[in-house]
């Protein structure tokens, strides 16, 4: 299918083969003119240019891919494809480069984009306590790894992995062999460390990273001791593997005398810098082919990992792994299952430190605020100069996954001199805020740990050790599975399930699961098994955590109390018309007197009366139904807030959402906001910030704020508004000033930024408040400066759940709505409200409290929605999809986000924003008594109004829909087809989207007849409630009569429809599919039998994953049900498990 043509609509893309020869090993990046095909090049070009804005486009093409060969040339891995930059625009020739590690681009490409992979595994460890090697712990984890395969994945090729790997201490006794073997002593265990390296399949480019790390360990004082290249066996790997497949080189090296650091940080070190200057020598900073990795770089372990299944890896790939001489007191495995994303050499796991399975939600936050903590990170453990520092910058790989990047960060923070535990529990804290039974010492601690970094959130096992420590720990919701076993014998077992590694029964001393938080830590050094209560009260009792709380950490109430009462005062609105004495039916001290602001901020009828006000009202937000038949923003000929073009993203796969009534307890919309320290060190002024019981801000509180002089603390007032003078082009240069003044307010000391629309008058036109904390945001961020500040949103535009969410998860720390808290209290004076039972009206104080509690609520449903648990977390993670917003609104304020086709400008935003202003403040004298002059907007965005917004449930359609159902006419089923059709092409993108025929007809010999064809077909999971029991039904018999399937849906199905006819067929009232929701509506043992599929629904969406008879035993484990083997298919939303 191709996007229909159309005014500002999607683009069509179009099969466009590129008239150009492929780029060879020795091309340089201008392509060579392929005669044959020069006439077709202004034709192709002309029908390229037509694409429409869809700013991923077109065709890709595929060159010098690997065929059959075992190895390629590095640097011929191209895709070259036309793409056009916007409607209008010449296409050009693009070369996307794939890494030479994985069959997929490195970049974005179409609707893919690297940037989400994620995974999901399995993992454990065996570990002797007693710190003796054996080829035991060995032959065991392997055989773990094995029998995890189900955790694994393979694709279309069976003999094709998604990765397995394992991770040991260095086998000191078989390394001094085999370098004996190549001509090199080694020195004693501790004295040198060993590499594994993927390196390039090319000579010339693998003998140059050779070079360039031996150059660079010889300057930093490390003698390269010598070069080994590790046996492996390839004749049992699929394609897809081979065709990636690296050269798999091992380096031995000795500690440099001139570093006082440790031989760990000084692998680090080395490793880092040089990761840099090979980048730079192949090219990989610049578009280059991607074809060397360093695995591990350690004089404690080593990693073996690759592209496999854990079978090859156990049975034949490394030679290594086989030999009886390769011994270790400890051994990591990991199974990798990309969840949404493609298997590759680089990304099998474990990593250097770490196994992991599951996913970090909160990942894009984590990384930006990981980013802008750069600037502030010393190190001062790793002896380095702030220049040299620099060389090992980012700290987090812009290429790497979910995984790369958690156990990139939590390197640096082990390398910095925190302990292994230590920083995974700075990574990954308890549910510390809420429980009361916590020792206050350790919530001290986490509280510290929360002023220097915001939980990494999402379900997740993680598995780590340093050779030191090997431990492992479960998120604060506890949604991936470890098991435990401690024996007799002295060896510690752990992973994602039981069974995995014969254990004779006797032996057993201990054994039981990870629960939420809680941490099993090996201690080599000590011989033990350290107890998690233990071991956390060790660390909250090294520093006296609570005590620098006390001292340094700065609360609301005590900034409020340092400011005068008289200058907590906010200034009036602009706009607002004062009440008179002759006012007598106080018109203006109700709604009516805010008419020109609401105007101004797109304020509606709707918005006022269906959403803000049952949350002033009774401290919840309103009840409606699901779903959306108005325009998307981009779609709409109504003038639309920019928080409109995002949609919030959820929980799907094996991702589950919670639940945040019934997990209240491990939810928080606390925060510290603020300037931070400096992440790499532990000391009282770290803590120096100030703490927040939610983000939304009182007008009191706000104008304390912006008055503070309070402990070092001061704040600048950023303008975010332009004069109507600059017209469109006033958006985008108020945007690039306020960047500047916010780069200036933090050179000059301010601790906090108020981004404030209160200035904005019949003159001066507000900016939108999430285009100004996007720009700001990210521009702090890439200036290395946003932890420097906290960042403050005061805008009378935002009023609502999503506005709050969109600002929160862009980077705003706290929001004062201050247009939204001063029309609510005009509700009650409209009567909106009912006033007490004393006859007295609510104070403004009670109504704001209510809204702001309806509004948290609704912000932590959205968190939760998402799988996030804190408020923290969520801040900056921009868990959003925009939909219809240019790549130049998205690049500058949103970058990261994903934005599937283009859509508004920056003109186009601002012309909305003058639009609603001339509205509020028109240029033309409106007629006394008029509905403009006396009235708010009510264009119908809820409910269908004539002359409004258009919606797809308009009652032309609706009455076609009925005459045609009461009438059984086909006259009117196809007015009302048609009607529908024309509404669906002014509201969804894929109204705008139409069939494409083939150049060549396919033969009706070769195609199924219709009869085969509609037995795919299934219905929507739509209960009886919702629909009738009659609709319900005919939809039923009709499936079945055609072979199709048809849904229950969440509400049960009558008994009677399940029962077999008296000849014993099947009933033809029957639904194929049911549906069990979260509250389990009629679902019984007898409901459960008649099922031929099966729909586990753990959020509000439709994912169907077909799945084998074997993972019904689990499912019923999880969810506490008996499923019967008569089931064939399980469809399921995500699993805990």
């Amino acid at each position: 299918m191709s996007a229909a043509a159309s005014s500002g609509a999607l683009l069509q893309p179009k099969s466009v083969k590129a008239p150009f020869s492929s780029l060879g090993k020795s091309s340089s990046l201008s392509p060579s003119l392929n005669v044959a095909t020069v006439a077709s090049v202004s034709r192709r070009s002309a029908r390229a240019s037509r694409c429409a804005s869809t700013r991923k486009s077109v065709v890709v093409e595929r060159k010098s891919f690997l065929g059959s060969k075992l190895r390629g040339s590095a640097g011929s891995e191209r895709l070259h494809f036309w793409q056009s930059d916007g409607p209008g625009r010449e296409p050009k020739l693009r070369v996307v480069v794939r890494s030479a590690l994985s069959g997929v681009p490195e970049k974005p490409l179409g609707l893919y984009d690297p940037s989400f992979d994620k995974d999901s595994c399995g993992v454990g460890f065996v570990a002797e306590l007693s710190r003796d090697s054996s080829r035991k712990t060995v032959n065991d984890a392997l055989e773990m790894l094995v029998r995890m395969t189900h955790r694994g994945a393979c694709g279309c090729e069976t003999n094709t992995g998604d990765g397995a790997g394992i991770l040991v201490a260095l086998p000191h006794d078989f390394y001094k062999e085999v370098a004996k073997d190549i001509g090199f002593e080694l020195p004693p265990p501790g004295e040198y460390a060993v590499g594994m390296f993927f390196l390039p399949t090319s000579d010339n480019r693998k003998e140059e990273s050779k070079n360039v790390f031996n150059k660079v360990a010889e300057s930093l004082g490390h003698t390269v001791l010598g070069w080994r290249p590790v046996p492996t066996d390839n004749s049992g790997l699929g394609n897809s593997a081979l065709q990636t497949e690296p050269v798999i080189e091992q380096v031995f090296l000795t500690a440099t005398p001139r570093s006082k650091a440790d031989f760990e940080k000084q692998m680090y070190i080395l490793r880092r810098v040089s990761m840099v200057a090979i980048r730079a020598a192949l090219n990989l900073q610049y578009g280059g082919v991607r074809d060397f990795y360093i695995c591990s770089l350690s004089s404690r372990t080593v990693v073996y990992k690759g592209q496999l299944k854990p079978e090859q890896l156990k049975g034949y790939y490394y030679a290594d792994l086989g030999n009886e001489r390769f011994t270790s007191y400890m051994a990591l495995v990991h199974s990798r299952f990309s969840t949404n994303t493609f298997p590759s050499w680089d990304r099998a796991q474990p990593m250097r430190v770490l196994g992991h399975n599951g996913e970090i939600n909160t990942l894009r936050g984590n990384v930006n605020w990981m980013k802008a903590r750069e600037g502030l990170i010393k190190c001062k453990e790793l002896g380095l100069s702030k220049n040299e520092m620099k060389k090992l910058l980012p700290i987090v790989d812009a290429s790497s996954s979910d995984s790369g990047a958690f156990d990139g960060v939590l390197e640096l923070l082990i390398r910095a001199g925190r302990s292994l535990p230590e920083a995974v529990m700075m990574m990954i804290p308890e549910a510390w805020q809420n429980d009361k039974n916590m020792d206050p010492q350790r919530r001290a601690l986490y509280e510290y740990f929360s002023a220097l970094m915001e939980p990494w959130d999402g379900p997740a096992l993680i598995s780590f050790t340093d050779g030191h420590y090997l431990g492992a720990t479960l998120d604060r919701n506890g949604l991936r599975p470890g098991r435990f076993y401690v024996t007799r014998s002295g060896r510690v077992i752990m992973a994602s399930e039981v069974g995995v590694v014969d254990i004779p029964p006797e032996d057993v001393l201990r054994k039981g699961r990870l629960n939420p938080g809680m941490m099993l830590l090996v201690d080599f050094e000590k011989h033990i098994v350290v107890d998690d209560e233990a071991l956390k009260q060790q660390y909250s009792l090294a520093r006296p955590y609570g005590e620098w709380l006390k001292r340094q950490k700065i609360e609301l109430s005590d900034i409020v109390d340092s400011v005068q009462e008289s200058e907590r005062v906010a200034p009036a609105i602009s706009g607002v018309v004062p009440a008179s004495d002759d006012d007598t039916s106080m018109q203006n001290m109700g709604s009516h007197g805010l008419l020109a602001p609401l105007k101004a901020f797109g304020y509606t009828v709707e918005a006022l009366e269906m959403l803000m006000l049952p949350m002033a009202k009774d401290a919840t937000e309103a009840l409606g139904s699901m779903g959306n038949d108005a325009p998307l923003a981009v779609m709409s000929n109504r003038e639309k807030l920019t928080f409109e073009y995002f949609k919030q993203m959820f929980a799907q796969v094996t991702n589950p959402p919670i639940d945040p009534i019934r997990e209240k307890i491990v939810t928080s919309m606390e925060c510290m906001i603020g300037p931070e320290g400096d992440l790499t060190e532990t000391t009282e002024e770290q803590c120096h910030r100030l703490s927040l019981k939610g983000p939304l801000l009182s007008i009191e509180q706000m104008e304390a704020l912006k008055k503070m002089n309070f402990r070092g603390w001061r704040s600048k007032v950023l303008d975010i508004t332009y004069s109507k003078e600059q017209g469109r082009k006033g958006l985008e240069e108020t945007l690039d000033r306020i960047c500047a003044e916010a780069h200036e307010a933090i050179k000059e000391g301010y601790t906090v930024l108020v981004l404030s629309d209160r200035a904005f008058s019949s003159k001066r036109v507000a900016a939108s408040s999430l285009l100004a904390v996007g720009a700001v945001h990210q521009y702090l961020v890439k200036k290395l400066e946003r932890t420097q500040v906290g960042l403050i949103v005061e805008s009378a535009e935002p009023r609502e759940v999503h506005h709050f969410c969109t600002l929160v998860g862009f980077g705003a720390d706290a929001i004062c709505p201050y247009l939204a808290v001063e029309a609510i209290w005009r509700l009650q004076v409209d009567g909106k409200i009912p006033p007490k039972s004393t006859g007295k009206f609510h104070t403004k104080d009670e109504l704001v409290k209510k809204y702001f509690k309806a509004s948290n609520y609704g912000m932590m449903k959205v968190l939760a929605k998402m799988g996030i648990s804190t408020l923290a977390s969520y801040k900056g993670a921009q868990i959003f999809e925009g939909l219809g917003l240019s790549s130049e609104v998205i690049d500058k304020c949103f970058a990261g986000t994903p934005s599937r086709v283009e859509g508004a400008t920056f003109e186009m935003l601002a012309r909305d924003s003058l639009h609603l202003h001339e509205l509020a403040f028109p240029s033309r004298v409106l007629p006394p008594g008029s509905a403009e002059a006396v009235a708010l907007p009510n264009p119908g965005d809820y409910h269908w109004r004539k002359g409004g917004e258009i919606h797809l449930n308009d009652p032309l359609a609706i009455s076609k829909l009925q005459e045609a159902a009461r009438g059984n006419s086909v006259a009117a089923y196809k007015e009302y087809s048609k009607r529908v059709q024309e509404l669906n092409k002014a509201c969804n993108l894929r109204g705008l989207l139409k069939f494409k025929e083939a150049d060549v007809k396919v033969s009706l010999d070769e195609v199924e007849p219709a009869s085969e064809i509609v037995k795919r077909f299934c219905t929507g999971a739509m209960s009886y409630g919702s629909i009738s029991l009659e609709a319900h039904t005919t939809l039923a018999q009709a499936m079945n009569k055609i072979g199709g399937k048809s849904n229950t849906g969440e509400g049960g199905e009558q008994p009677s429809r399940m029962e077999p006819l008296p000849d014993g067929s099947m009933n033809p009232k029957r639904s194929a599919i049911k549906q069990v929701a979260s509250g389990r509506f009629g679902v019984s043992s007898y409901y459960l039998t008649n099922a031929d599929e099966l729909q586990i629904k753990m959020a509000q969406m439709m994912l169907c994953l077909q799945s084998t008879p074997g993972c019904i035993a689990s499912l019923s484990d999880s969810f506490g049900i008996w499923v019967p083997s008569l089931v064939k298919e399980v469809s399921f939303l995500a699993t805990r498990s």
